[in-house]
């Protein structure tokens, strides 16, 4: 049983924002880590041999872990003691992102990134237990604030950082770069992290459950990331992960129900909120990682933009999400209805995706910078209220089991959103194109008239008559597929803005009186 009746001792001081920087920082570096390979998988396939089928391995292999590992880190916080137990997922994951930068082959490289992938999970849970568990519990805004802050400003900064290192060093330094940073958060860790106060080491450790709990979400994660390359239900290899991970899920919910050492906790989804807060985090996932998704692909293939100007260009987004998260906090805890900035937040995303969504050929980065601070404002408005609604009213080894839930939900959200919005845009590109080549025809003037003006400008610049017109026609084809490329985005764009939208009903469903305390949800 945790001490309910002994009063807490929160950090004071140096030594509680010496804590909650090294916290923030591994928990940065986990999210940065998450896609910071995703620009330069070409160059490590030229290196390392790999065909552009085998070398997505590289990004999957660290999501399945991530996603695996996050809900246990209640449950192992509590084994090894929270001390021990985030130092050493700092270890394992600055060990692992040496060995990622050594990897001569494939398979080298997809194990170890594994490797990396769990003790980064360990460390993003653990991060925000450390940061809420530095303030009292009428502060808690200001810590779901700053690691709210963490989340935005990884998934932003991994694209960025990974094409400047690639354009400018080689692929290897993507892990090297991480060598120092995790020697000092290790050093700082195990000097400042302390035990979770009340913290019972597990009398029985639930193997079935960690068993199902990894073909569950091991296998769904795969699913979402091979989906759409292997053609769904077309491969069998799809089909089979399916159903294990359908089975796996079912029995793992049946296991956890029936046992009292459950490896997580999961009647805690008993508090209404709570459960309406994974609602949110699940959009917020999708969110949050479909736009950084779908924008470098629209601003590249249809804008022109380098990998690097593109990641460049969304920094200003997630600074512009920095500086309205202490905002937010600061209304939260001044006691304004949680609802009420959640729904603002989701207004202000829509027009975001709204502006989005009517982009045309013409337009360039000064017509997007507007839309993006509406993206960063608006998602700081949602993130805060939703983070501190996925925790609030538990305590201790409740709030850690919450917390490892909403991350890992949260992840799903946005594996499950990268996957729904590139179906949207393979279809939608074939439709489109479909439409746009009725136009392209012998038969139309405005196309015919536009063949014979290029062919007339290849060959002033003298090129036979034979080539001139094949190379008409190959710009043609370029016009045209850059054209359905931007209709498609905008769609794409404007459905996101449909499905946000969704999100405002699930809002009015949270119940919330001002100055009421939630009862605090045993474990079992």
């Amino acid at each position: 049983m945790e001490a309910l009746h002994h009063k807490p001792v929160y950090p004071t001081g140096a030594t509680k924002w010496i804590l909650i920087l090294t916290a923030i920082s591994c928990a940065i570096l986990e999210l940065i880590d998450t896609t910071v390979v995703n620009v330069s998988l070409r160059e490590i396939s030229g290196s390392i041999g790999a065909t552009t089928t085998e070398i997505a391995w590289v990004v999957t292999a660290y999501a399945i872990s991530n996603v695996i590992i996050i809900p246990l880190t209640s449950m192992l916080s509590d084994l090894f003691g929270r001390k021990t137990y985030f130092t050493g997922s700092v270890v394992l994951f600055t060990f692992a992102s040496l060995m990622c930068g050594l990897s001569t082959n494939l398979w080298m490289l997809v194990f170890w990134r594994f490797v990396q992938g769990i003790g980064g999970g360990g460390l993003l849970s653990t991060a925000q237990s450390i940061i809420v568990g530095a303030f009292p519990p009428e502060k808690i805004n200001t810590g779901n604030a700053i690691f709210g802050m963490g989340i935005i400003l990884g998934p932003t900064f991994g694209p960025t950082l990974g094409g400047y290192i690639t354009d400018n060093f080689n692929w290897h330094w993507i892990f090297f770069i991480n060598i120092p940073i995790g020697v000092v958060a290790t050093i700082l860790a195990w000097t400042y992290v302390t035990d979770r106060e009340g913290a019972v080491k597990p009398r029985k450790i639930d193997w079935w459950g960690i068993i199902f709990l990894a073909g569950a979400v091991g296998c769904l994660q795969y699913v979402l990331e091979e989906g759409t390359s292997d053609d769904w239900f077309e491969s069998t290899e799809i089909i089979v992960c399916s159903i294990v991970s359908l089975f796996c899920f079912v029995a793992f919910v049946i296991r956890e129900l029936r046992i009292d050492y459950a490896a997580v906790n999961i009647r805690l989804y008993k508090n209404y909120n709570l459960a309406m807060g994974s609602i949110m985090n699940f959009m917020l996932g999708f969110l949050l990682f479909g736009t950084v998704f779908i924008f470098p692909l629209f601003a590249q293939i249809s804008l022109g933009w380098t990998p690097t100007q593109t990641g460049v260009f969304m920094i200003p987004s997630a600074l512009c999400t920095a500086i309205s998260m202490p905002i937010v906090g600061k209304l939260l805890s001044s006691g304004k209805n949680p609802k009420t900035i959640i729904i603002i937040g989701i207004c202000i995303t829509f027009s975001f995706l709204m502006m989005m969504a009517f982009s045309s050929p013409d337009s360039n980065q000064y017509n997007f910078y507007f839309p993006f601070v509406l993206r960063g404002v608006g998602l700081a408005f949602m993130m805060s209220p939703i983070l501190s609604l996925a925790v609030a009213g538990l305590r201790g080894k409740d709030m850690a089991q919450a917390i490892g839930l909403a991350n890992m939900i949260r992840q799903l959200g946005g594996a499950v959103g990268i996957a729904l919005i590139n179906v949207f845009l393979i279809n939608k590109n074939a439709e489109v194109r479909s439409g746009m080549l009725g136009y392209v025809t012998d038969y139309s003037n405005a196309a015919t008239d536009r063949i014979a003006g290029l062919v007339q400008t290849f060959m002033s610049k003298g090129y036979s008559a034979d080539q001139a017109q094949t190379m008409a026609y190959q710009t043609m084809e370029g016009m045209v597929f850059k054209q359905q490329a931007l209709v498609s985005y905008d769609q794409g764009f404007f459905a996101v803005g449909i499905l946000i939208l969704i999100c405002i009903p699930v809002v009015f469903l949270i119940r919330y009186k001002k100055n009421a305390k939630a009862a605090v949800i045993s474990d079992h």
